[in-house]
């Protein structure tokens, strides 16, 4: 099979797959997402949310979705720090975009009544403003190696013995970039998903702001798995550990601008959130006694821990200010 149907079972099944079977999240799960490591980054998450809807003239109601939730850790301290902000809480229609039931149900747990969604196509026409934090590393992916007749797929197949294996299928003419050994990486749902809420935000106003690990017209082979902490085999224990790849945020750029909206340069998410104030927020959460803070920001922040290995990318309309910490990309220039 391809390696996206791969992924799909593995993180999807509804009964043997990762994420419907388990909490993935924090110490005792798999892997610890921003969210989880400190409540400022939901903060600046949720401040920067509420610049841009007051740069907007305030739209009531508006729709402020998450997709791919985790277990609601976000959004609930988005929710909190958008309270400071007169007619903001009141006039948001809390929406979380979420494929795996049992995810569902610890969401619910953390933020009481939400409308749940299966896919961002059922997003209601209306002011969207919407975060993806390591929404779209986990969406499956297909792989191409460059051979002399052409691109070859990555297929996933049994071994003599009985055990999965990587393979590949015929090369295939594509119009890909790479030298020969070369390996790219195309997500095919990645670009649909982004075309849904930037039409959106084009029609009726809003934002997305989109945090992931990944890079600009990337290559190679990203494909990992994580077990406990720890990189693992892909494939081994299926539905048993979670499968990313990182995210390429070129494509995602040019369907937000294809659709209709305006797409930022990408930024680092250590100087996006320092722009934002987090070490000012830290400051204050360690005089009044978290002592947890100032190792958050150095985590959340800097080049050497998630500081530059994550990346930020903003869609807006095309006839508002850019979020805060975000300028416009040249359509007609390279992204370094």
């Amino acid at each position: 099979m391809r390696l996206d149907e791969y992924m799909q079972l593995c993180l999807l099944h509804p009964q043997h797959g990762y994420y419907a079977t388990r909490d993935p999240f924090g110490a005792s799960g798999d892997f610890t997402t921003a969210p989880e490591i400190s409540q400022m980054f939901g903060e600046m998450v949720g401040l920067a949310l509420a610049q841009a809807w007051l740069d907007q003239g305030a739209p009531t109601p508006f729709t402020l979705a998450e997709v791919g939730p985790g277990r609601g850790t976000l959004m609930a301290d988005i929710l909190r720090a958008i309270r400071i902000v007169p007619g903001m809480l009141d006039a948001a229609r809390v929406t979380l975009v979420e494929a795996s039931a049992h995810l569902r149900g610890i969401q619910r747990d953390r933020l009481g009544q939400a409308l749940h969604l299966d896919d961002v196509g059922s997003l209601p026409d209306a002011p969207l403003f919407l975060v993806a934090n390591e929404f779209f590393d986990a969406l499956p992916i297909r792989q191409f190696q460059r051979q002399p007749e052409g691109w070859a797929e990555r297929i996933v197949g049994i071994d003599p013995a009985g055990d999965l294996t990587l393979g590949l299928a015929a090369p295939q003419p594509l119009d890909l970039p790479g030298q020969l050994g070369d390996v790219r990486e195309i997500c095919p749902a990645a670009a649909p998903i982004m075309t849904r809420i930037a039409s959106l935000i084009a029609r009726f106003g809003g934002c997305a702001l989109v945090i992931d690990y990944g890079g600009w017209d990337g290559a190679g082979d990203t494909f990992q798995a994580l077990r406990n902490h720890r990189p693992e085999d892909v494939l081994a224990h299926p539905g048993q550990v979670d499968l990313t790849a990182h995210v390429d945020f070129a494509p995602l750029a040019r369907a937000a601008i294809a659709a209709g909206a305006q797409a930022s340069r990408l930024v680092a998410q250590g100087p996006w959130l320092l722009s934002l104030g987090m070490a000012g927020r830290a400051a204050r959460l360690g005089a009044a006694g978290d002592g947890g803070a100032a190792g958050a920001l150095h985590r959340l922040t800097h080049a050497e821990e998630m500081g530059q290995l994550f990346k930020a990318l903003a869609i807006w309309p095309r006839q508002a200010v850019p979020p805060p910490g975000f300028e416009p990309l040249d359509a007609h220039a390279d992204h370094d």
